[in-house]
């Protein structure tokens, strides 16, 4: 059965919150990092509660937590969870963003209004030949769209709608949760899982339609300090070692054609170098540390490390210290024992008349910690494409795929168990 999802409503809901500055900020120590998050999880809260919902809260910290009772006679359907953040990232500007309605895209390239250098077209941005005939969404020029990932939020906001509407259609309890601070790693960091309350959960915030990720990065992240041998420059002949000039050499000894972002793709990790701090005396290199499995990313650290001391040993004096600390694991090592999470998603997917493609993130999501707390979350689509830049766009057909999605997928849940 198709459920027809309101194009047109969802266009308009999501335009509505991308409207909203929410970018975050990694060097902030509050939680949220901006207070401006709280803005839109405000307004979530305020449109669940006028959709009729009344077990609807938000917190200090931007989270945002309600309930869809169940409406099936059966006892044992699982509770589950549809999850997305409201917050978009640092990388580029979230701050009046202007969204465009692109009716009917014709194939053409779009030059964005308010800065004519960015263009939009199907060279640079091949999933836009599917979309000949949709409805799309861009931004104006000037900043990111924010459908990473407010796209995932119209999504689940429109669905809830739906099934308000849709009495018929029998579902188990379904938990909302909108997080912020995905986009600086700590989407999870103050989330209360007895107020979540589902055993079961799924992210909104995938790429193309049909999309499901059931595999992240497990992720860690290192710090390699080097003590120099300070001296007075003057008279430093033979007595000063300099801790900047070996972090470099550290830097040039990382290999050049492999294990690095730049050279790496689809199941390969890598080693990034993300800062470089420090004097004469003392430096630092903070590099992130990516795979897929825990044994490959602990071998990745001996082999940095044994880079590292390589070159410090060839000068007289200088002494390296090698910390690491973990950052998140791959969710698959989670969702591998519950495997009907992923099948009734592929169920829904395919019940939605959509080909399943799974794929692998290369990187981490909210669903990732909500795995590892203790609810199996793996990741859905949203139609969000070249996230992060001005040049971000979202199908709004792919939007309504996803609505759709989520509704096959309350019902599976239902009827499976």
């Amino acid at each position: 059965m198709t459920h027809y999802i309101n194009g047109d409503s969802l266009a308009e809901r999501f335009m509505r919150y991308v409207r909203i500055d929410t970018q975050s900020d990694p060097e902030s120590n509050s939680t949220p990092s901006t207070e401006k998050q709280k803005e839109l999880s405000q307004l979530l809260f305020m449109e669940l509660r006028g959709l009729g919902l009344t077990q609807v809260e938000t917190d200090e910290y931007g989270y945002v937590y309600a309930t869809m009772p169940s409406n099936t006679c059966k006892k044992n359907v699982p509770a589950i969870c549809y999850c997305a953040h409201v917050d978009t990232a640092p990388d580029c500007s979230g701050t009046n963003v202007k969204p465009i309605l692109h009716s009917y895209y014709n194939g053409d390239d779009i030059v964005l209004p308010d800065d004519a250098s960015q263009v939009l077209s199907i060279s640079n941005s091949p999933y836009l030949k599917t979309q000949i005939g949709n409805n799309i969404i861009t931004a104006s020029g000037n900043t990111l769209l924010g459908a990473d990932d407010k796209s995932g939020v119209a999504v689940i906001m429109e669905t809830i709608s739906f099934l308000l509407q849709n009495p018929t259609i029998k579902h188990g309890a379904i938990k909302i949760v909108f997080t912020p601070d995905e986009e600086v790693g700590k989407g999870t960091a103050k989330i209360d899982m007895q107020k979540v309350g589902a055993s079961f959960g799924y992210t909104l915030d995938g790429g193309e339609a049909g999309c499901l990720e059931e595999e992240t990065f497990s992720a860690d992240a290192a710090t390699i300090t080097v003590n120099g041998v300070i001296a007075h420059p003057g008279n430093g002949k033979n007595k000063l070692v300099n801790a900047i000039k070996i972090a470099g050499e550290i830097l040039e000894a990382l290999p050049k054609t492999e294990w690095s972002p730049e050279t790496t793709e689809k199941m390969q990790g890598f080693v990034h170098p993300v800062s470089v701090n420090g004097i004469s005396e003392k430096a630092s290199i903070s590099p992130i540390d990516r795979e897929f499995d825990k044994e490959t990313l602990a071998r990745h650290h001996a082999r940095l490390k044994k880079i590292a001391e390589e070159v410090v040993a060839k000068h007289k004096g200088a002494t390296l210290q090698y910390l690491s600390h973990e950052q998140y694991r791959n969710m698959k090592d989670v969702l591998k024992e519950h495997p009907q999470v992923v099948e009734y998603a592929r169920e829904a997917i395919k019940r939605s008349g959509l080909e399943v493609k799974m794929e692998s993130i290369r990187g981490g999501t909210d669903g990732s910690k909500l795995s590892f707390l203790g609810m199996p979350c793996p990741n859905i689509f949203t139609g969000m494409q070249n996230i992060h830049s001005k040049l971000e766009w979202v199908s709004v057909k792919d939007m309504e795929k996803a609505a759709e999605t989520l509704v096959h997928l309350a019902q599976v849940w239902e009827e499976k168990n």
